[in-house]
C-alpha cells in the first residue's frame, strides 16, 4: 500500500464529527443545486457550519473558514432568491453573464485574490496565504452568479475545485481533496443539466 494511500485510509479512520459533517452535507448541497433544487441551499447552510470548524482548527485555513460563515449567512439569501427572485416574484430563470462580466470577475477577484493574500501572509499565520485567497475570492463572487442562477457559475467552479484539491491535498487534508474531486465530478454534471434547462427556457 503506498504512503497516500495508507494515510488516507487513516485519515477516514480517524475522521472527526465536524469532518464527516461537512463532507456529508457539501456533497448533498451540490448535488441539489446541480439539479436545480432550492434545498440545496439548506444542506449548504448545514455543511458549511462544520467546515469553517474544520478549516480553521483543524487546517489552520482561515480565510477558507471565514469563507464558510459567509455561505451560512449568503444561503439565506439564495433562498429566497431560487424561490421568488424572478419577475412578479416568479422562480427565478437561468441566465448567462455578458462578455464584460466575465472581464470585471476575472480582474476584480485576481486584484481581490493579491490584495487578501498580501494581508493574511504578512498579518497571520495562515498556510498557502495566495493560494487561499484565489479560491476564496472566486468562491465568492461565483456563489453570486449560483444565487442569480448564472450558467457560467459551472465553468469557474471547476476551476476553483480543481485548485482546491490540491490546496487541501498540500495540508493533509485528504477526505477534503477527495471531496472536492467528488465536487468536479457533480460541477461537470450541473453545467449540462443547467444548460439544458437554459436552453429549454
Amino acid at each position: 500500500m503506498s504512503p497516500i494511500i495508507e494515510n488516507l485510509s487513516e485519515q477516514l479512520a480517524s475522521q472527526s464529527f465536524f469532518d464527516w459533517g461537512a463532507t456529508i452535507g457539501a456533497i448533498i448541497y451540490l448535488y441539489l443545486i446541480s439539479r436545480e433544487n432550492p434545498w440545496g441551499w439548506f444542506w449548504g447552510i448545514v455543511g458549511c457550519g462544520f467546515w469553517a470548524y474544520a478549516a480553521w482548527f483543524q487546517y489552520q485555513l482561515y480565510i477558507d473558514s471565514l469563507l464558510q460563515i459567509f455561505y451560512i449567512v449568503i444561503s439565506f439569501w439564495g433562498i429566497w432568491l431560487w424561490l421568488h427572485g424572478g419577475d412578479e416574484k416568479r422562480k427565478l430563470p437561468i441566465t448567462r453573464l455578458s462578455p464584460n462580466e466575465h472581464l470585471l470577475v476575472i480582474v476584480g477577484g485576481t486584484l481581490g485574490s493579491l490584495v487578501t493574500g498580501w494581508l493574511f501572509d504578512r498579518y497571520t499565520g495562515a498556510a498557502a496565504p495566495y493560494w487561499d485567497a484565489f479560491t476564496t475570492v472566486f468562491s465568492i463572487i461565483t456563489t453570486f452568479m449560483v444565487m442569480y442562477k448564472k450558467l457560467d457559475n459551472w465553468i469557474y467552479w471547476l476551476i476553483i475545485d480543481a485548485i482546491y484539491v490540491g490546496l487541501y491535498w498540500s495540508r493533509g487534508g485528504y477526505l477534503f481533496a477527495l471531496l472536492f474531486l467528488i465536487y468536479l465530478i457533480i460541477v461537470v454534471q450541473g453545467y449540462f443539466n443547467w444548460r439544458k434547462l437554459y436552453a429549454k427556457s
